[in-house]
């Protein structure tokens, strides 16, 4: 379904469009979906004379589990002087956090079409760990010791 929305970016922004093809959860668990993408970027970084692409013009976009890939991958990079710079980063409903499912995005919209609150947490225990046994502390955030979430609270909090 990805290949068709790739396509048409490609075709509408006049611009390469590279799709990484990476191993699913729960067979796969982190980091080994992290992994091929950053190896699938770098790889393309490092040959991107080949591809005819101006590196000055590199973007990594992802929706939803891919956008947590493409916003890890763009962290990774952005350190890294031996590759070009990546001019930017598009996160589509990205899923960023696993510390708070009952933040009031999570509550306004728990009803909500495609990724109910339930089912986002789901996938993501599945994507971390394979396991989705503890998915009732996750939704309670009792699987998050309090020195943690204290810790975390000016990025992850209702304000």
């Amino acid at each position: 379904c990805h290949e068709k929305i790739c396509r048409e970016a490609a075709r509408e922004s006049k611009s390469m469009v590279v799709s990484v093809g990476y191993r699913l959860a729960p067979e796969h668990k982190y980091p080994a979906v992290y992994e091929d993408c950053l190896n699938a970027t770098i790889h393309f970084m490092k040959n991107i004379e080949l591809y005819g692409v101006d590196p000055a013009n590199l973007i990594v976009c992802g929706d939803s589990a891919g956008g947590n890939l493409a916003a890890a991958v763009s962290q990774t990079l952005a350190g890294r002087s031996d590759l070009p710079k990546l001019r930017a980063q598009i996160l589509i409903y990205p899923g960023l956090q696993a510390l708070d499912f009952n933040l009031p995005s999570y509550q306004q919209n728990r009803g909500v079409p495609l990724l109910f609150r339930e089912r986002a947490a789901f996938y993501m225990l599945q994507y971390l760990n394979g396991n989705a046994s503890n998915l009732e502390e996750v939704l309670e955030g009792s699987h998050i010791p309090i020195d943690i979430k204290l810790n975390y609270r000016k990025w992850v909090s209702p304000d």
